[in-house]
């Protein structure tokens, strides 16, 4: 249910009532306080349903700075929640669990990037979304998996780029792009487990279907690949694309949408190479539940707070991206 630490700190006074009606709960919550919920694709179905809006961390970002709530609650990972407060300072801005950190932001510390960048002066710095405030605040641009490809090519040919934490997409953008980026060594904990062995195995006993992949994957798994995209572009595809199976290289909680939108297909999840899980998760985001949304709610914490030289830093390579995206 809840963690008995809240409650020794004096965060939270009394356990949640049994057979309390959470969703329920959490939507008066949300009225009482004027609050939004913003749950990411790779979250719980359940967090989904109940979820105010739903989509990836900066459309999600975009979203909650235009809307006139006091208080937003990034059903995610922790680099999301950040990002909402870049773009909303004066929002208080809550995530249900603290510990929902991210494998593939936490593979680039701020100070081992601040180094790199120290030892190739004349490069760029473009990195992934997928980073903190702080790697956000050493760079000249942040891009999303949407927008990368045409974000580096906005860059004149000979220019000299540091891709940062991503090796997987930035691998995938140098070979599309023909550019020669230098890659900083990080992943996906979940995009790096897909197995191709199995996806062979998928597709040999659904021969119809196609395989959709989302960049973070390592190149193997794109070679198999019938479309490449960010999130959102790989729930578009499966909506307007004649096929009616499909073979997904992505966490596992999109699945939930997609089903949504196309009840009438078959979407077939790849499990990881190892252990006996017939999808892939995200163990970060299956932090995030009903029960400690209700919490976030009830108490207003955990609160995700910025300095704001900071936030102001991290905010100038977004908003450089926004430019170049319109």
């Amino acid at each position: 249910m809840i963690r008995q630490e809240w409650i020794e700190k004096g965060y939270i006074d009394e356990a949640i009532p049994e057979g309390l009606d959470l969703k329920t709960e959490i939507r008066r919550l949300c009225e009482e306080k004027n609050a939004v919920v913003l749950a990411h694709y790779y979250t719980d179905g359940t967090i989904q349903d109940v979820a105010d809006f739903v989509g990836d961390s900066l459309a999600l970002a975009q979203i909650a700075e235009k809307t006139t709530a006091d208080i937003l609650v990034m059903c995610g990972v922790h680099f999301m929640a950040e990002t909402n407060k870049i773009l909303s300072p004066d929002k208080k801005v809550l995530i249900p669990d603290l510990n929902a950190g991210c494998s593939l932001a936490e593979s680039c510390p701020a100070e081992e990037l601040a180094k790199f960048k120290a030892l190739h002066p004349d490069h760029k710095v473009v990195a992934y979304v997928n980073t903190s405030a702080a790697v956000k605040a050493h760079t000249d641009i942040v891009v999303t998996s949407t927008n990368a490809r045409a974000i580096v090519e906005s860059f004149p040919k000979d220019e000299k780029i540091i891709f940062a934490p991503d090796k997987n997409l930035g691998g995938y953008l140098n070979a599309v792009t023909g550019r020669n980026m230098l890659l900083w060594n990080g992943g996906c904990h979940v995009h790096e487990q897909f197995s191709i062995e199995k996806i062979v195995e998928l597709k040999a006993a659904h021969p119809a279907a196609k395989v959709l992949a989302h960049p973070e994957c390592k190149s193997g798994v794109l070679a198999l690949a019938d479309f490449i995209g960010s999130t959102a572009a790989i729930l578009t595809f499966a909506q307007n694309d004649e096929a009616t199976e499909f073979i997904v290289a992505t966490e596992s909680g999109i699945l939930h949408e997609m089903m949504k939108r196309c009840p009438d297909k078959v979407f077939l999840p790849v499990p990881p190479s190892t252990g006996p899980c017939a999808c892939n998760e995200c163990g970060y985001m299956r932090l995030n539940t009903l029960e400690k949304l209700y919490n976030t709610l009830k108490y207003e914490w955990p609160i995700v707070e910025l300095d704001e030289e900071l936030r102001t830093e991290a905010k100038k390579p977004i908003i450089r991206m926004l430019e170049l995206s319109k």
